[in-house]
């Protein structure tokens, strides 16, 4: 057995400055905080009722067209005559009809849409504020993300807004993303928390 020559060894990564020969790639920042349950489930520390750690947004993939929820369009020149709303923002009436006759096949979909960072679906993470069918089946989903600055920003209302849109009898699908109220754990329901061991 060889003896080990301690000037041998390497320096620590933080010791060689970037694109020194040799050294290595920066290494990754650590993730959100994470706390494992009663059932072993690790979910963000922040769902749990602790305040929810900052991060910074990120740019994320998505296999949706989610230019329409990024895009901020053309900014308008000064002076000049403000645009209409356009059909994307503009308010939509809703059918109690309709929406009673939908809404069972929405809340479906819904339940197939994950947070990435939970194991639970968001309809009863209790993201999911409202459903609204207007008479020409145009559907409207006021949701949110259980923190500010969640990766998942642009995701998740993509997500969303497919699976909805895919459903017979919807003609169009909007995605509302909200902030007000706060969403916190109470909002989950029941089967939720015990999923993830979450005990009042």
């Amino acid at each position: 057995m060889g003896i080990l020559n301690l000037s041998d060894v390497p320096p620590p990564f933080d010791d060689a400055p970037d694109g020194a020969p040799g050294a290595p790639a920066s290494r990754p920042a650590p993730t959100a905080a994470t706390k494992t349950t009663a059932t072993g489930t690790v979910i963000p520390s922040h769902v749990d009722g602790s305040a929810p750690p900052p991060q910074a947004p990120q740019a994320e993939s998505s296999l949706f067209d989610t230019s329409a929820l990024t895009d901020p369009g053309p900014a308008a020149s000064p002076g000049a005559e403000p645009e209409p709303p356009s059909e994307a923002v503009a308010a939509v009436a809703a059918d109690p009809v309709r929406t009673l006759e939908l809404k069972p096949q929405i809340v479906e979909q819904l339940a197939t849409v994950y947070d990435p960072e939970i194991p639970v679906n968001i309809y009863e993470l209790g993201l999911i504020y409202d459903i609204a069918v207007s008479k020409d089946g145009v559907a409207v989903i006021e949701m949110t993300l259980t923190a500010p600055g969640c990766p998942a920003a642009v995701t998740l209302p993509a997500e969303v807004q497919g699976k909805v849109k895919s459903i017979e009898g919807v003609t169009k699908a909007r995605v509302d993303l909200v902030w007000e109220p706060p969403w916190d754990k109470d909002r989950m329901s029941d089967a939720a928390k015990l999923q993830l061991g979450i005990f009042d």
